[in-house]
């Protein structure tokens, strides 16, 4: 089988936008990855709108989706109430709906394997008590 890593917006941002200074780093560590990519539809929005300025780059993300090479790992109708209690938890950094949903998605998938730039993913826990596997260094 082959394993999941769950993709955040700052990690589809700076891989689709070459004057993004973390731009090589993301390319460098999806290379060779091995790993069926998931992601969730509030990750693509803020994708799509943070790479509105750079031609092309929203078509790619939305092109990704639709080949199946960024997968939506759950549907949010499915997995509201679990969602919704993960924000709460986290209620005091706020969690964003993207995070939240990444988070459930950790738990669905069974996997704690991410690339994101988000710092927040060092303090998040899926299944209560398991730390993420940042596959790139976040910032600050």
């Amino acid at each position: 089988m082959t394993p999941w890593v769950l993709l955040d917006t700052g990690f589809i941002v700076a891989l689709l936008d070459r004057r993004e200074r973390r731009h090589g780093d993301c390319v460098r560590a999806l290379n060779g990855i091995g790993a069926h990519l998931a992601t969730c539809e509030p990750a693509i929005a803020e994708a799509c709108y943070l790479l509105r300025d750079v031609p092309g780059a929203s078509d790619a993300v939305l092109a990704n989706v639709g080949r199946g090479t960024f997968r939506i790992g759950l549907r949010l109708a499915d997995e509201v109430d679990e969602i919704a209690a993960l924000m709460a938890r986290y209620a005091n950094q706020p969690m964003d709906l993207a995070d939240a949903c990444l988070v459930r998605m950790a738990e669905l998938l069974d996997t704690g394997r991410i690339l994101t730039l988000d710092a927040d993913f060092r303090r998040y826990r899926w299944r209560g008590r398991r730390a993420f596997d940042l596959l790139v260094e976040p910032g600050s």
